[in-house]
């Protein structure tokens, strides 16, 4: 079943946001992870959110990929650029089945 990884990220460093998005992006394709939404600013209808605040979200063929890829060493050299480029909240999900 299809799992997504949704993150809502506030950029603290440009500079370091960059290269983390380049090193993560890179790790994504690896582990057969797609974008579906990159760095974009909600319409929210219901609820706040800070405007400051970007939305992304990831499509994997399933949670055991997206997992493997959160651990994997190719997303090590992007993880530990996110600590001080990156504030967010990162959640895993899983889809429907049709």
């Amino acid at each position: 079943m299809t799992a997504y990884v949704i993150s809502e990220v506030e950029v603290l460093d440009e500079q370091q946001a960059g290269e983390y998005r380049t090193l993560a992006e890179e790790s994504i394709r690896r582990y057969e992870g797609r974008y579906v939404v990159r760095g974009a600013l909600p319409d929210a209808v219901e609820g706040a959110w800070f405007t400051s605040h970007r939305l992304v979200v990831v499509e994997f063929p399933d949670m055991d990929r997206a997992r493997q890829w959160y651990a994997s060493p190719e997303y090590a050299a992007a993880l530990a650029i996110r600590k001080t480029a990156l504030d967010r909240r990162l959640l895993f999900v899983e889809g429907v089945s049709a």
